[in-house]
């Protein structure tokens, strides 16, 4: 029962749209009609800058890290993945939008990685600052890492619910960036800044 109850809750809590429900309230804006048209903190800061961006940022990987920390400390590993998973899963059908388009789950599969092994986290948010650093590319840092979580965690000897969860995690984040993939192979994705323009407006959605 509580391992059933855990991964529901972990469902619920990835299903909170931080990003859509804070520039909506603060802005009144949907985040949706501006800039990627993604729910995520990337979109957030990059459209309103790191005063909206870094607490959603910090949200979506609570909300993914808190259900796995929770249950893999009451339970067991494998509930940890799965209700880590049930989060990631929320974040990008949430239930609290109609299971329409959420985020592309990298803060939240972040955040749930280092609920059930933090090493294995810890070094995935490593090997992503590295490939940020050299290209500025938050989609290829967010693709790359993703990619590093099953090897990591086979290297560390990690049980191998973690090992699954970092393979599927990297496979989810390659379907949800499939545009992404498609920019950068034409060489048109957008390179990240750390701060918005000044008086920089909101633009349209790219497709």
């Amino acid at each position: 029962m509580l391992f059933t109850l855990l991964v529901v809750v972990g469902y619920l809590a990835g299903s909170i749209p931080a990003g859509y429900w804070l520039v909506r309230l603060t802005k009144g804006v949907d985040i949706r009609t501006v800039g990627s048209g993604n729910v995520g903190a990337t979109n957030v800061w990059r459209t309103y800058g790191r005063n909206y961006g870094l607490p959603v940022m910090l949200f979506d990987v609570a909300k993914g890290l808190v259900p796995a920390l929770v249950a893999t400390l009451t339970v067991s590993h494998l509930a940890g993945v799965l209700a880590g998973a049930a989060a990631m899963v929320g974040h990008a059908r949430p239930l609290f939008m109609k299971f329409q388009k959420g985020g592309k789950m990298v803060a939240t599969t972040g955040g749930a990685i280092l609920g059930v092994a933090p090493l294995v986290g810890l070094a995935a948010i490593g090997v992503f600052l590295v490939v940020f650093l050299i290209g500025r590319y938050v989609s290829l840092g967010s693709i790359v890492a993703t990619a590093s979580l099953a090897p990591i965690a086979a290297a560390l000897g990690e049980p191998w619910p973690v090992i699954a969860m970092g393979a599927a995690a990297w496979l989810a984040v390659v379907v949800l960036h499939r545009s992404n993939i498609g920019r950068l192979r034409a060489g048109t994705e957008s390179r990240a800044t750390l701060r918005r323009r000044k008086g920089g407006a909101p633009v349209a959605p790219t497709p």
